[in-house]
């Protein structure tokens, strides 16, 4: 087995409807999660990008979150159509997609 370039960590967590903070399922997270699963599919990166769904991440106020590993970059991914440019410019060309990007500490 290859060893992993990128591990994708997608916050689902599901709050209840009206809940202060917000979820990042509330917000569209699984089909993030959908999307990511496809593009691994789709570009044969099985064993070198892994996609993980996990509880709260923290800043529940900006999602769907991803954070990114080994590099640690955080995402803001509103609709699946961004998960194409993330495959493309990070995962294809090892450059993180600034648009996207938030610093969860200053939030």
């Amino acid at each position: 087995m290859s060893l992993l370039t990128h591990h994708f960590f997608v916050c689902v967590n599901d709050r209840p409807a009206g809940h202060p903070k917000g979820s990042c399922v509330e917000k569209g997270a699984a089909a993030i999660v959908d999307a990511m699963r496809r593009k691994v599919e789709e570009k044969n990166l099985w064993g070198k990008v892994q996609v993980t769904g996990t509880g709260c991440l923290g800043p529940c106020q900006a999602g769907p979150v991803v954070v990114v590993y080994p590099e640690g970059i955080w995402y803001r991914v509103p609709t699946p159509a961004d998960v194409d440019e993330i495959f493309e410019q990070h995962v294809g060309q090892g450059k993180p997609v600034e648009r996207l990007q938030f610093d969860p500490e200053r939030m």
